[in-house]
């Protein structure tokens, strides 16, 4: 029994000991080292990226105005044209005679005219025959002038200067004005227009910017707008807003926007796909690292390093972010030094010793 006491009592004895220990560990452990850095207002740019198409300035189809067979065709595919310079030549020949046997009734038509104007004036006939005689005379020389126009829109030019499309016709295929595709289509692309959609609340964001800074959505000083080209390349020429159609989708809550670039190099080419990138800038902001932050039941915080070594978190008022940054416009000092390392770890109150 007194055996059995001794172990009990020992046990105890060690197990105090052993707590004594912990504590007296607790107590003396070493004040973490920790890396800080200083914030300071700066002016800051991010850019909003958007998916665009790019078409050239004019993209125009050319459509026949009359049936007829393809005759010729005097431009290829991928060709540089000047308006008025001639695409194609249709076939007609039936118009042709279609014309010879309407100006044949025309010149009918004026014989009986010139027969019946002495016999007017001589009172053997009414004024009304002549009359009848020259409306029959007019219609034949409608008649007449509808076929010769027919006869010129078989001769078909370009209305623009530009670069010739697809040729899906060829040589003998005929061809009408309800056909399910054109000719051609002639692409003016010495400047293009890229478009892209937002949503509301950035086309909202993007306003009050503009608003804030005394432009206007599409003023000379509204911002310049950038364009990433498919292979990953900016393109070289900046440009700028010049459409936004304020009429929003109901169904996808998106508004549609023009930017338009000078094509100067023609490198961009009408069918061209990539992004928009367009400049949001911030007057006097603290720029912080996303690293340094830590989410609190969604609230980002950071910990500021007090005068005597001591950290508290702090909320932070976001109005903007990149991939890795956070852009803050309000709750901080100049010189307001953060804690940049084992965030996730530390707690109010706790001592550090800052490293720069």
């Amino acid at each position: 029994m007194k055996t059995i006491k001794s172990i009990v009592v020992l046990t105890a004895i060690a197990a105090l000991m052993s707590c004594g220990s912990k504590t007296q560990q607790q107590v003396t452990a070493p004040t973490p080292s920790l890396k800080v850095m200083q914030l300071k207002k700066e002016d800051f740019t991010i850019f909003n990226t958007y998916s665009t198409s790019i078409q050239g300035q004019q993209n125009v189809e050319i459509w026949p105005k009359v049936s007829g067979f393809v005759q010729h065709i005097y431009v290829e595919e991928g060709q540089q044209v000047k308006k008025g310079q001639l695409l194609f030549k249709l076939e007609t020949q039936t118009l042709s005679q279609d014309a010879k046997a309407a100006q044949a009734s025309v010149n009918v038509a004026q014989v009986e005219v010139d027969k019946l104007v002495p016999l007017v004036e001589k009172g053997i006939i009414s004024q009304v025959q002549l009359e009848t005689a020259k409306a029959k005379l007019e219609q034949a020389k409608s008649s007449y002038n509808s076929i010769t126009a027919n006869i010129g829109y078989s001769t078909i030019v370009s209305p623009v200067n530009g670069y010739i499309g697809e040729l899906p016709y060829k040589v003998g295929s005929l061809v009408s004005s309800n056909m399910g595709e054109p000719l051609t289509v002639v692409s003016d692309i010495s400047g293009v227009r890229a478009y892209f959609s937002m949503n509301e609340r950035e086309l909202l964001q993007i306003k009050k910017q503009m608003a804030s800074t005394g432009t206007g959505i599409l003023a000379d000083s509204s911002p310049e707008v950038e364009l990433v080209m498919i292979n990953g390349e900016t393109y070289p020429q900046k440009g700028e807003i010049a459409m936004i159609n304020n009429l929003i989708n109901s169904t996808t809550g998106s508004v549609t926007l023009r930017a338009d670039f000078d094509n100067p190099d023609l490198l961009l080419s009408s069918g061209s796909t990539g992004t928009i990138k367009i400049p949001s800038q911030f007057k006097g902001v603290w720029v912080i690292p996303q690293f340094v932050t830590v989410d609190r039941q969604g609230t980002k915080m950071v910990y500021v390093l007090n005068s005597d070594n001591t950290v508290n978190s702090k909320p932070l008022s976001i109005v903007a972010q990149t991939d890795t940054q956070f852009i803050v416009s309000e709750g901080f000092e100049d010189g307001t030094t953060l804690v940049t390392e084992g965030v996730s770890k530390l707690k109010d109150g706790q001592a550090i010793n800052p490293v720069n």
